[in-house]
């Protein structure tokens, strides 16, 4: 076996392990910081586009039931609407990308994403539950990226991107093509597009199955 196809049979496998043992702990509180993680980037996504085409943000608010709300007027609705779990997507494809890059400093990005974080619930963030999780989640990033090493640091990067993605379909499959009738994002952009909260849900989850296959064959490619 030459020094690339094991690279690339332990890159299989460490996908393998990741995604079975995601499975396994999907509903217990080990991978529950990581989803209201998730939901917090699909209520950012949202308030960065309504503010890019001319929107304000007024607040976001997150519960502990996964779910969240980001109250955001102006701007492009149809775009704002259209952000959050593409939005998702994106944070995680791009935070799956800086993991593999050899030359991103790892520790780097996890402390600056858990300023970020820190910062965004501050000035936006006003549930409760949104203020605590928010503050203890940036905290514990930034302390990450201080005590951890650098390999640990791009494993939790990766563990952030990964989560983020698959959770993005997820999220479409069960709030938007499982539960149509739901007051999601689907379901107000069919309410301002009259196209059905169906097909926009098909578009969204094949837009990110697509993405995150290829992704897959990067990351792969790369090993």
């Amino acid at each position: 076996m030459t020094d690339s196809t094991g690279r690339k049979v332990r890159f299989l496998a460490g996908f393998a392990l990741y995604f079975g043992v995601l499975w396994l702990l999907w509903d217990t509180p080990v991978v529950y910081p990581l989803k209201i993680f998730v939901v917090l980037l699909h209520e950012v996504s949202h308030a960065m586009v309504a503010v890019a085409t001319g929107g304000s943000i007024q607040r976001i608010v997150l519960d502990p039931y996964q779910g969240g709300a980001c109250y955001c007027p102006g701007g492009s609705a149809f775009l704002t609407l259209s952000a959050g779990y593409l939005g998702s997507l994106g944070w995680g494809a791009a935070l799956t990308e800086a993991a593999r890059a050899k030359r991103v400093p790892s520790k780097a990005v996890v402390g600056l994403i858990g300023g970020l974080v820190v910062a965004l619930t501050a000035l936006f963030v006003r549930s409760t539950f949104g203020v605590v999780f928010g503050i203890a989640f940036g905290i514990a990033l930034t302390v990450a990226s201080r005590r951890l090493s650098a390999g640990l640091n791009r494993t939790l990067l990766l563990t952030l991107g990964l989560t983020s993605s698959l959770y993005a379909i997820l999220d479409i499959k069960s709030d938007v093509l499982d539960r149509p009738n739901l007051e999601s994002d689907a379901h107000m952009l069919a309410q301002l597009t009259g196209v059905p909260t169906v097909a926009w849900g098909a578009l969204w989850i094949t837009v990110a199955l697509a993405a995150t296959f290829v992704l897959f064959r990067r990351a792969y490619r790369k090993a």
